[in-house]
């Protein structure tokens, strides 16, 4: 009799707890066929605003026709194809150097900002825009524009040049690719270096 008593005991507790397992399973099922939408990420909405390119530390050149005519250095490069008019920026800054046809860097420029519109082939620099030419003048303005279409540079900012023996200042200045003939548009004075504080003597 004892024995039968544990043996019932037994089976009513093994169908409580086959009860509590499925009342358990019923209702992680539940929650789980509730929640059983995947993840989803938002569309992109306008693909123009996002570069197709975005790379860091660059350092290339850039040919044309077989030629190598410019290197570009700079921290962040960005490619924008997408937008309306394409473009590539430089947020962080660039440093550029374009080469002769020796290969001889007959320009430099170093600016904090860049902005190279592709179909005018039109470049934008600003911020502490510094460029040298090859007779080692010292160009300096907040913002210079480089039609590479009309090889041409030009900007309605004030200027200074640096010269060996005399600095220019003025606002507005247009110059040829090499940078060696150029004018301002409006000269504000020309004022002799001065050799001891540049160290020169």
């Amino acid at each position: 009799m004892l024995l039968f008593r544990i043996v019932d005991t037994i089976r009513k507790a093994n169908k409580n707890i086959t009860t509590a397992l499925t009342v358990v399973v019923v209702l992680f099922l539940t929650v789980t066929c509730s929640n059983d939408k995947p993840d989803t990420i938002a569309a992109i909405v306008d693909r123009s605003t996002l570069p197709r390119l975005h790379a860091l530390d660059i350092s290339t050149v850039i040919s044309d026709s077989g030629i190598t005519r410019y290197r570009i250095s700079a921290p962040v490069w960005d490619i924008y194809d997408k937008a309306n008019n394409p473009y590539w920026e430089f947020p962080k800054g660039i440093h550029f150097e374009k080469f002769d046809l020796n290969l001889k860097v007959d320009a430099n420029i170093h600016a904090r900002y860049a902005k190279f519109n592709e179909n005018e082939q039109l470049w934008e620099l600003k911020g502490k825009v510094r460029s040298t030419n090859l007779q080692g003048e010292l160009f300096e303005t907040e913002q210079l524009f480089w039609s590479q279409r009309q090889e041409r540079f030009y900007s309605d900012s004030l200027i200074k040049i640096t010269q060996k023996s005399h600095i220019i200042t003025g606002i507005g200045f247009e110059s040829n690719q090499a940078m060696t003939k150029y004018v301002i548009k409006q000269p504000q004075g020309i004022f002799p270096v001065d050799k001891e504080a540049n160290g020169t003597n």
